[in-house]
């Protein structure tokens, strides 16, 4: 299934029914009177999370909804039924927004909430008559429905998220330590879209992974393709910054990633960071060294093509998660 983060729909609540003129007219009963009965309501447009949904591709094919109007009321002051209301599923942590403005947070499974509600049905005759007033003609149409431009935008909900530069082993390492399968290759952005996968713990206590598109410098300004994505790392409880340890300079690597991250968002401070070296079975022993100088002693240096070091770094999630 195509990956889409992005759509923009119009939605537009059914209209209410219109009241009714009518009198009663039965035999023996010359003077019945008005009965005419009021219109239905329109059909609300709801939003509702789903947990089957991770993408908002559906959207981008079908851009228009309207819920049903209301039927009009009839005599015998019957009043018309209402419009059904309309429910659109969305993934979990789906941002509703309006002009420019976020409504909505979607984050709760099985959460709705209404985006357009129905207009309301117009009164009916039956309803104007009074002791000076016995033959009313008068009645009210239906309200009009809602009608409103949503921009949905879809965050993922992951527990772990993959950051790093291009082609640094973010995909090989997911696919290494979950059963997911993301596209690979020896070239930069092989990621063009988010790849998620999940790590069972020795509990049986499953965490959601996250493989986001590389970053480079100036990411935050809309450069490359990174930037597309950085707003699913905002939903992530727990970052995972994997350098490619046959490269150069890796304190500067780091120091470029975290700068784009900080620049973006300021909520990327305040998250769990856990960094990995990768590609340990390509590193000479001088890089190792400079390596652990670098960032400690106890940087786990992992290789997912001879799995060296791979249950340490899953370790460390675990119990970085369960805190």
């Amino acid at each position: 299934m195509q990956f889409c983060d992005h759509a923009k729909i119009f939605v537009e609540s059914g209209k209410g029914g219109n009241g009714c003129v009518s009198f009663r007219r039965e035999k023996n009963i010359p003077f019945g009177g008005p009965d005419g009965g009021h219109g239905g309501v329109g059909g609300s447009v709801f939003l509702r999370t789903s947990r089957d949904l991770s993408t908002l591709i559906d959207f981008r094919f079908r851009p228009h909804y309207k819920g049903k109007s209301g039927v009009g009321g009839s005599g015998r002051n019957r009043a018309g039924l209402g419009g059904d209301d309309l429910y659109l599923d969305v993934p979990l942590g789906t941002e509703v927004w309006v002009d420019g403005e976020l409504v909505v947070d979607l984050i709760h499974a099985d959460q709705s909430v209404m985006v357009a509600k129905g207009g309301l049905g117009g009164r009916g005759n039956a309803s104007f008559a009074s002791s000076t007033n016995r033959a009313p003609r008068e009645f009210t149409p239906g309200e009009l429905g809602v009608a409103l431009t949503l921009e949905l935008r879809l965050k993922l909900l992951a527990d772990v998220g993959f950051i790093g530069l291009p082609n640094a082993g973010k995909s090989t390492l997911l696919g290494s330590i979950t059963s997911a399968c993301p596209k690979i290759g020896p070239y930069p952005f092989t990621t063009l879209t988010p790849q998620l996968g999940t790590m069972i713990s020795p509990t049986y206590d499953e965490w959601v992974l996250a493989d986001l598109p590389g970053l480079i410098e100036g990411a935050h300004e809309g450069k490359g393709l990174g930037h597309r994505f950085l707003g699913h790392g905002e939903r992530c409880r727990m970052l995972l910054h994997v350098i490619d340890g046959t490269g150069e300079d890796l304190d500067q690597v780091y120091r470029m990633v975290r700068n784009e991250l900080d620049q973006y968002s300021p909520s990327f401070l305040d998250k769990k960071e856990c960094i990995v070296i990768t590609k340990r079975d390509l590193m000479t022993p001088e890089q190792q060294d400079l390596a652990r100088k670098i960032f400690g002693p106890d940087i786990v240096m992992v290789s997912a093509v001879s799995k060296e070091n791979l249950p340490t770094i899953e370790q460390k999630l675990w119990h970085s998660l369960s805190l």
